[in-house]
């Protein structure tokens, strides 16, 4: 064999590269995650196990240091699941995609990449104009975790935060009616030949479900009003026991208040802020040391002589009457809110990576698209307009404009 025809023959032997596959659609995200800057707001929205696979699946996560110490997760925790931990707020609010739990100020819009997502609660008891225009001036495409959807129409953050503010409000209640915070000096509940306490839980949704849940099994009696008949159906049903409902009326409800040592506003926003139920006139014919919680208080509250209050002084008296109205109460716990906050987020997260960006999950989503309320310098939500007095664009035009 001529020396020619073995060398193309050795050479054919040799095992040769094989050119890459690449997913199509996939590219790299960069995912921040600032520490945030409220003293009340504890919870991180994704856990160090939750960041180890999305960097598994080649995505970035830049964690600004100290942003999961309030919910013990140490900036080792983060760099060992592949984060990179920085010492800047800078470095994780220019991400491509930023997750906060709190909204974020004036001054860290400022500092985010032009054209970035930014994922957060919105809490529009706390908002100006001024928040949305410097949005709008940065064009950042925003997604509130009131309004996000998922996949069959429920709404995935609110009904977890409500599980566990349900869970939670009770402990709270128990705890200013104790004689040790100057309470009437009840017990939550009741014990043997002493009558029972007497809860009020305004609504019908899932904040009220674990409350009455917990409220029942420390022994308390509970009545549950609510406008809608069928969530009170629903209610008695997943209880599995006859509980007290009535419909909101000012008689049956003026005269359940003035018995009542505990009282749960738990009334979700329709269509913008709470309507008002209780007025200050059936407030002050409560009983004296009697404790109210407004949970929807970040959405305005039912409650007229609610006004919003914080951890470090969560409290106050109108009519010798306390008044809790923390809006953020499941960062009371904010280990347990934290991984509930990443179970939601994570897999979101993976499929923006899967098809790109955030704003391809608005286009092939609608269960997304419902939580957007900026979109590349235009507010999108008809009531947030309506509340600043500014001008909004439907979504749906903007998303078709763009081809």
């Amino acid at each position: 064999m001529p020396n020619e025809i073995k060398e193309i023959a050795a050479a054919s032997l040799i095992p040769k590269e094989a050119p890459a596959m690449v997913q199509k659609g996939q590219r790299s995200i960069t995912i921040g995650l600032p520490k945030e800057k409220s003293s009340e707001e504890r919870r991180v929205v994704l856990t160090p196990e939750a960041v180890g696979l999305l960097t598994n699946n080649g995505l970035e996560v830049v964690v600004e240091t100290g942003a999961g110490k309030a919910s013990k997760f140490s900036d080792q925790d983060y760099s060992d699941a592949g984060a990179k931990v920085v010492y800047s707020p800078e470095e994780a609010l220019q991400a491509q995609v930023v997750l906060k739990v709190d909204a974020p100020d004036l001054s860290e819009i400022e500092k985010m990449t032009p054209g970035s997502c930014l994922i957060s609660a919105l809490q529009i008891g706390r908002q100006n104009r001024e928040f949305i225009e410097a949005l709008n001036a940065k064009k950042i495409t925003s997604i509130a975790f009131e309004y996000l959807e998922d996949k069959v129409g429920g709404m995935p953050v609110v009904r977890a935060m409500s599980e566990i503010a349900g869970s939670t409000v009770m402990l709270i209640a128990a705890e200013y009616l104790s004689s040790v915070n100057d309470g009437k000096g009840l017990i939550m509940g009741g014990v043997t030949g002493v009558p029972p306490t007497q809860v009020v839980i305004i609504g019908a949704g899932t904040v009220a479900e674990y409350a009455a849940r917990t409220a029942l099994g420390l022994g308390a009696n509970i009545k549950v009003f609510d406008n809608h008949i069928y969530k009170l159906r629903r209610l008695k049903q997943l209880l599995g026991q006859q509980i007290y409902t009535s419909t909101i009326d000012n008689l049956t409800l003026t005269q359940a208040l003035a018995e009542a040592d505990v009282v749960i506003g738990a009334l979700r926003a329709e269509k913008g802020r709470n309507k008002i139920v209780v007025n200050e006139e059936m407030v002050a014919n409560m009983m004296h040391g009697s404790i109210i919680i407004d949970v929807g208080i970040d959405q305005g509250g039912c409650i007229e002589t609610a006004r919003m209050t914080t951890h470090e002084n969560p409290t106050f008296m109108v009519h010798d009457v306390i008044h809790y109205c923390v809006p953020n109460i499941a960062s009371r716990v904010s280990r347990t809110a934290s991984y509930s906050l990443s179970n939601i987020f994570t897999p979101i997260i993976l499929q923006m990576a899967d098809l790109g960006g955030a704003e391809e999950m608005i286009f092939n989503y609608r269960w997304f698209l419902r939580g957007v309320y900026t979109y590349r310098g235009s507010l999108t939500n008809a009531y947030l307009a309506r509340k600043f007095d500014l001008t909004h664009k439907e979504l749906q035009l903007l998303l078709a404009a763009r081809y």
